[in-house]
């Protein structure tokens, strides 16, 4: 199995789609996810294995006036556990750094100890908590950051 990274391209819109529904409660629409890849504000980088020619995974952000906001990072559920999700966001850190984004931002479920634990390996630290602000269940999000 070898894994390319590679910023978002129209061919990808499908595999991050189903990645999507399959990783989050609320998962963004197809649409939505189809404009991102024109949206000069997004930016995205997709895991691929190549030996099946398919996204294995994807981390997106959005950067306005030198601050990135991470809208959302998956791994296909048969490729968790292989480092993937930690590549996606070495090379977003390292994409970040290139554009002069100076900050990176994210919300992350409270629930979700896992992500809060790859965010804090790469010193990211906690910000806050925003009460309620998952639609699904109510459930709280913890706000981290980064300086880059």
């Amino acid at each position: 199995m070898k894994i390319v990274y590679n910023l978002i391209k129209e061919e990808d819109v499908d595999g991050i789609y189903n990645i999507s529904k399959d990783s989050f409660s609320i998962p963004w629409s197809l649409n939505s996810i189809k404009s991102e890849v024109s949206n000069p504000l997004a930016k995205y980088i997709v895991a691929r294995d190549i030996d099946l020619n398919i996204v294995v995974g994807f981390v997106g952000i959005w950067i306005v006036a030198g601050e990135g906001d991470i809208t959302n990072i998956a791994v296909h559920k048969d490729y968790r556990r292989l480092g993937i999700g930690k590549s996606l966001l070495e090379y977003l850190i390292n994409l970040c750094k290139n554009l002069k984004c100076n900050t990176i931002t994210l919300e992350v479920r409270e629930s979700n100890i896992k992500a809060q634990n790859l965010y804090k390996s790469f010193d990211f630290i906690i910000d806050g908590i925003r009460k309620n602000y998952y639609e699904d269940n109510k459930e709280n999000a913890i706000l981290m950051s980064k300086k880059v």
